[in-house]
């Protein structure tokens, strides 16, 4: 079923509800809601394949290819696993997210998913560097507070490398503290999808968390938000409108004929013999 007005609704009374903080820096800010992702890729076709009544949530993409599995309940640390199957041009590839993570990053992801592939392909890491992280080489980067760490990992001695972040606490050496959360994108993920979510971690803006809402970590900041409860409700309507015309527009292109007819005034009759 597609996104409701009723579901935007209920996220919109939610919110209605809670005094919102602004909580940074934004890996420590907590889970936040799931909806954040799961009501974009609904917006645009994505369906459920889950049991209702569930607590677990699967979710498929129009052309069956991408898998998006949000289980709160799950035995492992992974509490959202995205997967996309091989094709005949394209190889498969999977990642998978600590249910620490921000919703609001993982959106990140999800909305570059959707969005029309680039062939421009940054280092995860410069957009990090770019916003005052710390380089600790050519692939990895810290946080300004050294809790959250990035870094391309090799495959034994194949030319194949996998992306690691991880939230930690605070610790002395290689790794530092106990795991708070972690991400990780396989060796084949498109590296535009790692630099989304390295993107949504670089953002200064701080992220909205109710009063007494759960945050990853004792050391997230917060402080009362210039934001009126109603005006959160309204950003993420405005995005969700945001990626339903952008997924109209992307099936108009798709149907438009690839070659215009000729006018009917060019065709001239066959000429007597």
């Amino acid at each position: 079923m597609p996104l409701s007005e009723r579901q935007l609704a209920a996220f919109a009374d939610k919110h209605a509800r809670q005094i919102p903080f602004d909580t940074s820096p934004r890996h420590l800010a907590g889970p936040g809601d799931a909806r954040h992702v799961t009501h974009g890729l609904a917006a645009v076709g994505w369906t459920s394949t889950s049991d209702p009544l569930s607590a677990e949530i699967v979710l498929r993409s129009p052309d069956r290819r991408y898998r998006l599995q949000f289980d709160p309940q799950s035995a492992t640390s992974a509490w959202w696993r995205l997967r996309a199957e091989p094709t005949d041009s394209e190889t498969g590839w999977y990642a998978e997210f600590g249910e620490l993570v921000p919703a609001e990053i993982l959106s990140h992801v999800t909305d570059a998913l959707l969005a029309q592939q680039s062939h421009e392909q940054p280092n995860p890491c410069d957009v990090l560097t770019s916003a005052g992280w710390q380089p600790n080489a050519p692939d990895a980067a810290q946080s300004p507070d050294a809790m959250c760490h990035i870094e391309r990992r090799h495959i034994d001695d194949r030319d194949t490398a996998s992306w690691h972040i991880e939230a930690r606490e605070p610790g002395y050496g290689h790794p530092a503290g106990p795991r708070i959360w972690h991400a990780w994108f396989d060796a084949h993920t498109p590296s535009r999808l790692v630099t989304a979510f390295a993107t949504g971690l670089a953002d200064p803006a701080p992220l909205q968390r109710g009063m007494y809402e759960r945050t990853a970590h004792y050391n997230a900041v917060q402080e009362p938000s210039p934001l009126r409860p109603q005006q959160v409700a309204d950003a993420h309507t405005a995005r969700i409108d945001a990626l339903r015309a952008r997924a109209r527009a992307a099936r108009r292109q798709q149907t438009k004929p690839t070659t215009a007819p000729a006018p009917a005034s060019s065709l001239q009759p066959a000429a007597r013999r």
